[in-house]
Order: C-alpha cells, then structure tokens, then sequence
C-alpha cells in the first residue's frame, strides 16, 4: 500500500523540517512548499490525501490558498489543518467557514498534530469508501433496472412477433431474422449477467484470487471461440498471434473474464471488415498482453472516464451494441486483484489498444 501524501505549507524552512520529520517517521510521505503560490502551483500537478497550511505567509497567505483550493472542483474535497500561531477565536472560526478541517497551533506537539492528521485521513477514506459504494449501488441498480430489462423485452418481443405469425408461412430469411435476434439479445443478457455476478462477488469479497501459471494460448483460443459468432456477423478479421508456449501467472476465472470482455469490447467498437487482434510480448518477467483493433477510438476526455465505477459512460457500438460500462471497470477490479495493471492507447478515428500486465510464469 502507498503512502499517504501530506502537502506542508510553511514559509518557515525550519518548520518545514521537522514537520517533514514527525511526518515521515509516522509512516507518511511529506511534500514541501515554502509559500502559498508553490502550494497551489504543486497541487495543480499532484493531489495530496491532506494539506497542513501555514496562516501568516507573505503575498499569498493561508486564508486565500484554502479559499483557492475549496473553490476548484479537483480539489475541495482535499481536507487541509491550518497551522497558527494566531489563536484569536475570529481567525479560528474564518478559518473553518473557508472550508478548513481542524487547525494546530504552534509551537505544536508533535503526538496532536499526528492525532489530527491520522483523524482526517481516516474521515477521508471513510468517504471515499461510502463514495464508492453509492456509485457501486447506483450502477448495479442502473443495469439491472435499465440495461438487463431492454434486452429482456428485445427478446420478447422477438418471439411474440414470431409467435404471431405461427398461423403464417413465413420466408425461411424472415424465421432466421427473428432466431437471430432473439439469440443475440440472450447472449447480450448472458453475458451481462455473468459480469454482475462476477462483480457483486467482487464487492461483498466473497471472491477468491488463486493465481497459477496459466497456458495463456489455451485461454485466448477459448474466448475466441466463443466470441467467433459475433466477429462473423461483422465479418471481421478476428485472430491471435499469441504463440503456444506463452504462459502467465494469474487467477483463471479473473483472466478468462478480462479476454472475453476486453475482446467482446473491441468487437463491439469494430466496424464491418475490421480487424481485431489479440497478442503478448514478455519483458523483464512481465507479460503484456494486447488486444488492437482498428475501430472507432477513443477521445482523450472518453479515457479518463473509461474505469470510473461515478462515471455514467456507455458508447453505442458500430452494429448498434448497447453497453452498460462494466465490463472495463470489471477488468480493472479484476487485473488489480492479480497484481497486474490495465490501460490503454487509443486515437479518435484510428482504433484502439487496450493492454494487461501481469507477472511471467
């Protein structure tokens, strides 16, 4: 686990030392800034997890950094504790109504100042743990009352219409329609529902990582069998170039969820006559594994959304796919619980490559 970032504003070089001192002895990571503009400049680069902010500064004193950073949406939420040595009741009080957590008056001890500090960074993974479960709660609830209900009715509907028309001779094309999509939408739910269920698993940790050395080969020709269907009906280049002896280490269940997601998103945002690939390479006991395809790409803001569990992000696919969004942040959750990491390349217009790292066998 990362240590947690603690930002200490203070135009004082010496009080900037031993803050940095008690801070790094208590198993914390200090930054330092020597007046209120390198704070603000410091901040715009990297989000501390608190700030410890001097009062009485020169030309940009505590007051305005925190009225600053409360009044910019990426940083409000950072809790800050003034450090005064003004302890005038009217400069407490202004200083919470801007936005501050607590405050320490110097000359300090150092076990309060490390009470206060470990106090507000509990709170705030406190919320942003409940933050995460409300987005959690209000995504599962989104698909189940939104996504798994469309392709409920797609199939219904489907099959009334061809149940209506059992008094009828129907044209062997139209019989075959009316087959297709009916299996479509279930295999759209399927697939859907095996990602919930893997998911809420995921959340409640009832689900058990194992990871073994894996024939990576084996996996892909699996997936790309059962996602062949779908590259066809877009008549698509779909292969690997994975080579037979690649192995990996990895949780089977998780790697075969990430392949088939990962591909099944790739075949979604392909267009007829496309191509989609997948392939690895292994440096340095690390194996990348790659699926490219050359469809429709990703814009940079689209990115930054892409495994945001808050964000409400689904694009339509070049077949008129419908999405919810979870099969990525499924894979992330899943890549990250085997020690791996995800992420992904991509230009608007030029396609798309998403890549996994993950320990060599």
């Amino acid at each position: 686990m990362s240590k947690k970032l603690v930002l200490v504003v203070d135009d004082n070089p010496q009080n900037l030392k031993v803050l940095g001192s008690i801070l790094r002895t208590n198993g914390l990571s200090p930054a330092l800034a020597q007046d209120g503009m390198k704070a603000l400049n410091y901040v715009k680069k990297r989000h501390p997890d608190l700030i410890l902010l001097d009062i009485m500064m020169p030309n940009i004193d505590g007051f305005e950094v925190c009225k600053q950073l409360k009044q910019n949406a990426a940083t409000k939420d950072i809790p800050v504790i003034f450090l005064t040595a003004k302890t005038e009741k009217e400069d407490v009080i202004q200083g919470l109504e801007l936005g501050a957590v607590d405050y320490v008056t110097k000359p300090f001890n150092s076990n309060e100042l490390m009470t206060r500090v470990n106090t507000h960074l509990e709170l705030r993974a406190a919320k942003e743990e409940l933050r995460q479960a409300l987005a959690t709660k209000d995504k599962f609830f989104s698909i189940i009352a939104h996504d798994l209900t469309n392709i409920f009715n797609a199939s219904l509907g489907s099959s009334n219409l061809l149940r209506a028309q059992g008094g009828q001779l129907l044209e062997e094309s139209e019989r075959e329609e009316f087959l297709a999509l009916i299996q479509n939408s279930l295999e759209e739910g399927y697939s859907l529902l095996r990602n919930l269920l893997d998911w809420s698993r995921s959340q409640t940790g009832r689900i058990q990582v194992t990871p073994v050395t894996l024939n990576l080969k084996e996996i892909v020709d699996r997936n790309l069998a059962l996602l062949r269907n779908n590259a066809r009906t877009k008549q698509l280049n779909f292969f690997s170039s994975v080579l037979e002896s690649t192995s990996v280490v990895a949780d089977e269940d998780m790697l075969d969820t990430i392949i088939r997601n990962l591909l099944s998103n790739a075949i979604k945002f392909t267009p007829t006559n496309g191509q989609v690939e997948i392939f690895s390479k292994t440096e340095e006991n690390v194996i990348e594994i790659s699926i490219s395809d050359t469809g429709v790409g990703i814009t940079p803001q689209d990115i930054d959304k892409l495994f945001r569990i808050e964000v409400s992000h689904t694009t339509i696919g070049t077949g008129e796919e419908k999405g919810t969004g979870l099969g990525l942040i499924l894979c992330q959750e899943f890549v990250e619980k085997t020690g791996g990491t995800i992420g992904v390349e991509s230009e608007e217009g030029k396609g798309s490559r998403f890549y996994i790292r993950l320990p060599a066998s």
